[in-house]
Order: structure tokens, then sequence, then C-alpha cells
């Protein structure tokens, strides 16, 4: 039988923990890039996209318009991944000590 005390004191405490933890997310940024650098994009650890840069070079005389839209999908695709890998990180590390039941091995699996 278990303790109904103990386990709103459980979830106070994972309440802050979240908080604490979408705070650390939103200020974490992960870049990605594509052709050497000439799209380079930051997002935050909500994977939220915060900035897109696009190296002149790419634009000068008309540029290929689709190789372009290509390069930045590839850059933002990286940067979440990298995002979402933290974001697992940062959960798993927040989480430390709470048994949270099957949440545990799922964040395990998330940062493997």
């Amino acid at each position: 039988m278990f303790e109904l005390g103990s386990l709103m004191k459980q979830a106070r405490e994972f309440g802050g923990r979240v908080q604490e933890m979408n705070e650390q997310l939103k200020d974490m940024r992960v870049e990605g890039s594509a052709a050497g650098g000439l799209v380079t994009v930051c997002v935050n650890g909500l994977q939220e996209l915060v900035s897109c840069k696009i190296d002149p070079c790419l634009l000068e005389q008309g540029g290929d318009t689709e190789l372009l839209e290509e390069l930045i999908v590839t850059a933002v695709n990286e940067a979440v991944e990298e995002a979402r890998t933290q974001q697992a990180e940062t959960m798993q590390s927040l989480a430390g000590g709470m048994d949270m039941g099957g949440l545990t091995n799922i964040l395990e699996k998330l940062v493997k």
C-alpha cells in the first residue's frame, strides 16, 4: 500500500523539476549546419528555431532555391536531433532518484 502524502510530495518535487528543466532547455542552444557551414541554424532545447544564417554566396546570381531549401532542412534536422538528445539527458538528470516507473527506461533509450 502506498502513502498518499509521500506520493503528493513526490509529485510536487517533480513539478518543480519540470519547471527547472523547461527553463534550462529554453536557454540551451544547439547548432546544426549544412554544406560546410554555408547554412547554420540554432535551436533551443525545446526544439524551437532561434536563428538561421545563410552565407551570401548561396544567394548570389539568383542561387538555386531548391538547393537552399534542402540545406536549410538538413541543418534544422541536425540541430533538432541534437536538441532531442540533450533534452532527454536533461530530463533524465533532473528526474534522478525519483521513482518514475517506466519513464526512466524510456528516457534511457532516448539518450542512447
